[in-house]
């Protein structure tokens, strides 16, 4: 199975690179307009910044022929009550382990943007201020464009692993105000990359990233290893050429013709712990399906310690919107292998896979949408973990700079687990959310 994975991550890189240089010397590079607050650039159906942070239309503080500055703010406010409050689950060795269910309301995340381009309107920067008061965690990092032409862009920065659709700019317009369980469960993270983007076809965008790891997240550069993530990813909309801004869940924009999209992501890394034998892993992006750090010692086998591993995965996704409805589902697969270990264990290699899908009805147009999710994983240690949610977002302006969200899930042996989203490891039970986002 790895080698049928790295035969397609092969075939896609190559195919995204015969098309992008192609496609550049077709365009007219002069005809790249000022992206520094258009609509096209901020929330075109791909965004061509990376990842998530992607800021909105902000407000124009200084715009000269020497450069620009804008100004773009992201704030929620959540309360969230995982229940029951007192419970346990048993890993996949048996062994009892406590689920650290929370009941919380926060400030719970911030972002700010400095935008603009300087000295050439093709040169572009991103300075990005990311607080999550829940963790007491602020971070500030960069990121660099080169606009050569639509259909290629150069950048450099803090980027995503290409994993899933929603670690490529669809965020924050998702249905509630975090990823659903399978995604967040096989999905990479965020890390410094230099990476390549672009549209070769007006119904055609790729991305292709080199990343220092697949997620560096509390790990210094003295703490990394020598090895980078590799990750490329496509989407193709072949009716409409969009599907909505951001290509973001929901059809607030009451779609009057049938959009579609088809997409595929693709990455390989090799992941470490990112500290001694001795210490706690650093590492805290992968779970096993019972919820457990891979890293941890005796996380697959008593007493023995994974040193590194090597992590590939794809994943495959579609969705359409038609006159209020919107529907997106994806299907991610997971390999774990090539364990360094301090002994022997069970498995040569661990496979995981599974799917959520959406589906999303405005019941008051441009106002209030009612939506349903489900998710299932596949896993070797037969757990077979499974959610079942749906909630109702209040958009009070009639458009995305303003939401109210009621978010409702019951998860069976939830396989991931984060102090940023709706999912604690091992919880059996439901989670509430009531938050507002706001995205200036």
């Amino acid at each position: 199975m790895i080698r049928w994975y790295r035969a397609c991550t092969a075939l896609l890189l190559a195919a995204i690179a015969i098309l992008s240089p192609v496609a550049s010397r077709a365009q007219d590079v002069g005809s790249v307009p000022d992206t520094t607050t258009a609509e096209e650039t901020k929330f075109a159906p791909v965004p061509q910044f990376a990842g998530a942070f992607t800021p909105g239309y902000g407000f124009d503080i200084l715009k000269t022929k020497r450069g620009s500055i804008n100004l773009s703010v992201y704030g929620l406010f959540r309360f969230l009550d995982q229940t029951p409050a007192e419970q346990t689950f048993t890993d996949h060795l048996g062994r009892e382990r406590t689920v650290a269910a929370r009941n919380d309301i926060n400030w719970h995340r911030t972002m700010v943007w400095v935008s603009g381009f300087f000295f050439d309107p093709k040169l572009l920067y991103t300075i990005t201020v990311w607080s999550l008061p829940s963790t007491e965690q602020t971070l500030v990092f960069g990121l660099l464009r080169y606009v050569v032409a639509k259909p290629l862009t150069f950048g450099a920065g803090i980027g995503p692993s290409l994993t899933a659709r929603s670690m490529q700019g669809s965020w924050p317009f998702w249905a509630g105000s975090d990823r659903q369980m399978a995604e967040e469960f096989y999905r990479g993270g965020f890390a410094s990359a230099f990476f390549v983007t672009g549209s070769p076809t007006d119904r055609f965008y790729y991305t292709v990233s080199v990343n220092r790891s697949l997620s560096q997240l509390g790990i210094t550069a003295a703490q990394d290893n020598r090895a980078y993530a590799y990750s490329a990813s496509f989407s193709w909309f072949p009716t409409t050429g969009e599907l909505g801004p951001r290509g973001g869940f929901g059809d607030l924009e009451e779609h009057q013709e049938f959009a579609t999209r088809i997409g595929m992501s693709a990455c390989h890394a090799r992941e470490g712990r990112y500290a001694g034998d001795e210490d706690s892993p650093r590492h805290g992006q992968l779970k096993l399906s019972d919820g457990v750090n891979p890293f941890e010692l005796g996380a697959l086998a008593d007493t023995v310690l994974v040193r590194s591993l090597d992590y590939d995965e794809i994943a495959i996704d579609a969705g359409f919107k038609y006159k209020g409805f919107s529907f997106q589902a994806e299907y991610g697969l997971r390999w774990l292998s090539e364990f360094d270990a301090t002994g022997p264990l069970p498995d040569d290699s661990i496979f995981d896979h599974g799917f959520f899908a959406e589906a999303m009805h405005m019941v008051v147009e441009k106002k209030l949408g009612l939506y349903a999710t489900t998710g299932y994983i596949i896993d070797e240690f037969d757990r077979k973990p499974w959610e079942l949610g749906g909630g109702a977002s209040f958009y009070p302006y009639g458009n995305r700079n303003l939401r109210l969200n009621l978010h409702y899930i019951h998860v069976e042996k939830s396989p991931t687990g984060s102090s940023f989203g709706y999912y604690t490891a091992g919880q059996t039970g439901d989670t509430v959310s009531m938050g507002v986002d706001i995205l200036l």
